[in-house]
Order: structure tokens, then sequence, then C-alpha cells
């Protein structure tokens, strides 16, 4: 049985060597605005690519291009433009829906991987793209049979991609999930004149809204305020019967979310594909796992999804982040001493104590959490710091000047949030 490779999102220089850092076989990532997360508070510029294949093929991690929304003509050159700098650098494929990308990096010899928003779920479209595609992303709302089925039908035919080799199949393992099928909404269109489609979705589906009787007045009462807002998707505890349907790519969705979501979800499906591999699966290590996830962005979780063929109306009952922690802005290092492993820290925001628990994150750094066993000022040992001390603390990962330090603390549990 070959493994299951991990792909991870990538939103920022952060979360690229977050995702490295917690063992992503690959990575995905847009540039400029032709990507479904161009509308996003991070996305790369063409001027980034050179760089972000470098620190990939220097980490042996394959890097995967999104050019993945639906294509107008005044996007072609712009398109072209990319599809050339990513032949030029070597990136492993372009991952896109729309025929006029497919047809343009196949002509330049670019692998391809289909993206979920083609909605590929039967044999015959899968034969039909694997003339273009080396991989492709099955329409998210396939259960495990179907999935199951479709790969055993891939191998019986011999279906192979352009590079002669069985095609593969990528479904998505954890992350968001919209209130559309594979994303094709038009509310947020409708409303701001700004399309999903372009990866300019404003979310507007995960509000809470009012149902009112236009003759009477009378609002109706809604079970869920979040009537729009799936709960996200959580495969863990089923991993093992997704790795036996034979697929050959997990990915993680999240290129909007934090460096910490990257390295925490990826470092988690990555220990669980090991241990699957290694046959030391447990409940208390998937326990454990699920845990993690928690502790980071999600939206409450729904486990099993499509792929158990669980019932839909899994909304949110909350309008944002349910996370079991937080962090607050701290300060920055000001230096990073290797031979001790010892890093000097501003406090700029707020005091630090013994027993705190710190997120490290920088662009070169990735994630780095650590907790206090140590604060020192000039040497002498000390409890606890105020604002705008400067002090030195074991930091046995290598940091950065500059990196930006958290502290990290546990969500107060509220009715509304749990």
């Amino acid at each position: 049985m070959n493994k299951v490779e991990i792909m991870a999102p990538a939103g920022s220089f952060e979360s690229l060597m977050s995702a490295i850092k917690a063992g992503a076989d690959s990575v995905y990532f847009g540039v400029e605005y032709l990507n479904m997360r161009a509308n996003s508070a991070n996305n790369f510029k063409l001027k980034d690519l050179k760089k972000i294949v470098s620190i990939c093929k220097k980490n042996n991690v394959k890097c995967y291009l999104t050019l993945n929304i639906i294509i107008y003509d005044e996007d072609l050159n712009l398109m072209r433009k990319i599809c050339s700098a990513a032949k030029k650098h070597n990136i492993n494929a372009i991952i896109a829906s729309d025929m006029a990308v497919i047809t343009y990096a196949r002509s330049l010899g670019l692998k391809v991987y289909c993206s979920t928003q083609i909605n590929t779920s039967n044999i015959e479209s899968i034969k039909f793209y694997s003339q273009f595609a080396d991989a492709i992303v099955l329409a998210r709302e396939l259960n495990l049979k179907q999935i199951t089925n479709l790969c055993r039908k891939i191998k019986k035919e011999n279906i192979k991609g352009p590079n002669g080799n069985l095609l593969q199949i990528e479904i998505f393992a954890h992350g968001a999930l919209c209130v559309s099928i594979a994303g094709k909404c038009f509310m947020s269109l409708a409303a701001y004149n700004s399309s999903a489609n372009r990866g300019a979705c404003f979310q507007n589906c995960r509000r809470s809204y009012r149902v009112i009787d236009e003759e009477t007045g009378n609002e109706l009462l809604l079970e869920n305020k979040y009537v729009m807002s799936p709960k996200d998707l959580c495969t863990i505890t089923f991993l093992d019967k997704i790795i036996e349907s034979g697929i050959s790519i997990l990915k993680i969705e999240g290129r909007g979310r934090s460096a910490e979501y990257v390295y925490t979800t990826t470092k988690v499906y990555k220990e669980a594909l090991e241990s699957y591999y290694n046959d030391t699966l447990s409940k208390e290590k998937i326990s454990n796992w699920l845990k993690e996830l928690e502790s980071v962005f999600n939206r409450g979780f729904w486990q099993g999804g499509y792929y158990l063929g669980n019932k839909l109306g899994e909304w949110s009952n909350y309008s944002g982040n349910k996370s079991t922690k937080e962090k607050y802005f701290l300060g920055l290092i000001k230096n990073y001493f290797s031979k001790p492993k010892i890093a000097e820290l501003i406090l700029q925001t707020d005091s630090l104590n013994k027993g705190d628990e710190l997120l490290i994150i920088g662009p070169t750094t990735g994630v780095v959490k650590t907790e206090i066993k140590s604060i020192r000022i000039n040497n002498q040992e000390i409890s606890s710091a105020k604002k705008r001390n400067d002090v030195t603390i074991p930091v046995i990962e290598k940091v950065r000047k500059n990196d930006k330090v958290y502290l990290l603390k546990n969500k107060p549990i509220t009715s509304e949030n749990f």
C-alpha cells in the first residue's frame, strides 16, 4: 500500500513553514487573485513564487499552485503569466477547474490536478479528466462507499493520467464546509457583487438571520441561529476507513487560517497516518488528537460528514471561533542565543509568569509552542515579569529576531460557544 500524502494549506510564509515543520508532504497555495482564497487576509504575490518553491524543494515538500477560480477573458493574460512562472520555477502541479487554465497548463507541460470545483463524482467524468489531470479532487458530497468504488474502478480499468501513472484521488480531510455544494454559491455575489467562485466570498452565510412572516409580522423561531453555517469537517475518528478507501492525497482546508491552525492540524493528521501504518492507532490517541484539533480555529466538528453518510444540518451554534484556546499578542523576540537555547523577549502588552504557554510565530520560524520554565532579568531568576520588561527565557527550538510572541490561554467555557 502506498502511503497517503498529507497536503497542507499555506496562505503566508508563517503557515508555509508551520506546515513543513509539522510534517506535510505537500503544500498548496495561491498567488495574486486567481484562486479561491484571493480575498483572504493572507495571499502571496507572483514575486513570492521563486522563494516558496525554493523553501519547499529544500525541505523535500511538493508544492501545488491553485489557479482554481472561474476565468474571465480579462484574466487570461495573468493566468498565462502565472502558469509560465510556475513552469519556470518547477511547481509540482497546478490545481485548476477552468478548462482555459487546464489546457494552457498542459500545453506548457505542467502537471494538472482537477479542483473539487469541477464536482467530479463518477467514473466517466474521471476518465474524461484523466486526459488532462494526474490527480482529481473529488466532489465533496461523495460518501466513503462511493469513493472506494471509484478508486477500485481506476485500478481495475487502469485509468492513468498524462504522466503515465495511475490516476490519483484526493479528498478533503479537515476544515470548513460551504453551505453550497463544493463552494458553488452565489449568495455573496447577489448581496455584495463579490463572487465566491472568484475567491472573494464575504461569507454572509456565516451570520445569524431572523425569519419574519410578512403577512403577520411574526418572527419564526429557529432551532439554530446560524442555519447556513455548517460545522467544520473532521475525519480524525475514522481516518483508517479513509486510508483503506484507496485515496492517495488527504487535503487540509485552511489557506485563510492562522499558522498555529496549519501547524496543529497538519501535525495531528500526520501523526494519525503514521500511527495507522505502524499499527498503533488507539482510542486514547484519537481522543488526544481531537482535543488538539479543538484547540485551534473551528466552528464545531461534523465528525463523519458526507463520508459516513451522516445527516445534513450539522450547523454551528456560534458565529465565530469555537477553539478551546486563544492567543494574545505579548511582544517580540529581540535575540536568540543558539548555544544555550535562550531567547530574549520584549514584553510589550502584558506580564509573563512561570508556567505560561507561549506561541512564537515567524515567516522563517513557522510556529514554536513552549511552556515557560524559567524567566530571567539581568541574569536574575524571577517568577513573574511585568509589561515593558526585557526578559530571557529558555526555548529549545530556534526562533528569530522580530518573531511575534503570543500568550496562549484557555478560552472561558460559555453556553454560547460550547
